[in-house]
């Protein structure tokens, strides 16, 4: 296990560092994808997961499942509105639903023919919605796969989508520094924010559906009005790329994660930097609030989850399961069990209690 530097805490902290940019690196780190034709959806047979057996009772971070369908990495996760299922998107153009229980396939969807680098269920758990690097969001039935339809509002690759809490709207952001909000249903196009002067890195809506926190290659996460667009605050407190950020249950709260090596907590009204966990030693790639609201998992290119106090920034756990980067995590629904994924081709599932 790797050795955890030390933490900070930091309370009610005014005065932020200004922050740097990251364009130079993603050039350098983040690969096209392959593209292959389209074809319809396509059953996987069990031999694409791997099991550990559970007790009713396990330490704090034992592999449940390790799910082996996918060729290349594994850019994004999310899980199903009930903790039954789990879909991944990867380099390999797919989209991939496995049962989150079991690691068992379900079926591929292949609808795009580039990297897919972002993934989110709808919150009635009945669509998918997927970005990839081809410019484009496909929104598909999470069930069996057929398409709905497909966003064509960004000009380059597409990083990043969420659902709207009440589901009627989809945020989604990419390499053109723009974050558009279009009707889930028909893909109208109903806001486009330009607030940011560098790539979409993330975007993530309130609880309430009310605000929308995106990041950038930047150095900044921007808090905006989600009906009208204007922008609240803006969050300077990272020195370089921010690639993930994450509300609180609450909605008082916003992680975000960078390139700078660090997790900040920060208030989502004023931007005071509440706690800075630094025990990762190479950049943050995901970030996400277990559902109480008490402790956050980040992902790292240094190949670990981090599982940590949101209130101190003290260490809790560390999952070193991974071989290669860690793009995304997830806490399933009721908070006991964790999902990652990772550029090792893998995504697996472990228990947070």
């Amino acid at each position: 296990m790797r050795t955890i530097s030390r933490r900070r805490f930091l309370a009610g902290l005014a005065g932020l560092a200004a922050a740097g940019t990251g364009l130079g690196w993603l050039a350098s780190t983040k690969r096209p994808a392959p593209a292959p034709a389209r074809a319809a959806p396509q059953q996987l047979t069990p031999a694409h997961a791997r099991l550990t057996p559970s007790p009713t009772r396990l330490p704090h971070g034992t592999t449940l499942a390790t799910y082996t369908g996918h060729t290349d990495q594994v850019e994004s996760l999310a899980w199903s509105p009930d903790g039954t299922r789990i879909t991944t998107g990867s380099a390999d153009t797919t989209v991939q639903v496995w049962e989150a229980a079991t690691g068992a396939p379900i079926f591929t969807y292949r609808g795009h023919a580039t990297k897919v680098w972002s993934v989110a269920w709808s919150p009635d758990g009945h669509r998918i919605a997927s970005g990839s690097t081809g410019g484009t969001v496909h929104v598909w039935d999470a069930r069996t796969g057929a398409d709905a339809f497909a966003y064509l509002g960004h000009s380059g690759w597409v990083y990043a989508v969420a659902w709207s809490p009440d589901g009627t709207q989809i945020a989604s952001g990419g390499i053109d520094g723009t974050v558009q909000v279009w009707d889930a249903a028909s893909g109208a196009r109903l806001l486009t924010y330009r607030g940011h002067t560098a790539l979409v890195e993330a975007v993530a809506w309130s609880p309430d559906g009310r605000r929308i926190a995106s990041s950038d290659d930047a150095g900044t996460v921007q808090v905006w009005d989600a009906q009208s667009g204007r922008r609240l605050l803006t969050y300077r407190g990272h020195t370089a790329a921010v690639y993930t950020v994450a509300w609180a249950p609450d909605g008082r709260r916003i992680a975000s994660g960078s390139n700078d090596n660090t997790a900040q907590v920060w208030q989502a009204t004023t931007g005071a930097l509440l706690a800075l966990y630094d025990g990762h030693t190479a950049g943050v790639e995901a970030v996400a609030w277990s559902p109480d609201g008490t402790r956050i998992a980040s992902g790292s290119q240094d190949q670990m989850v981090q599982v940590w106090y949101a209130l101190t920034g003290d260490d809790a756990f560390t999952y070193n399961g991974h071989s290669d980067w860690v793009y995304a995590v997830a806490w399933s629904p009721e908070g006991t069990r964790i999902a990652s994924g990772s550029w090792d081709t893998t995504a697996q599932v472990w228990t947070a209690e």
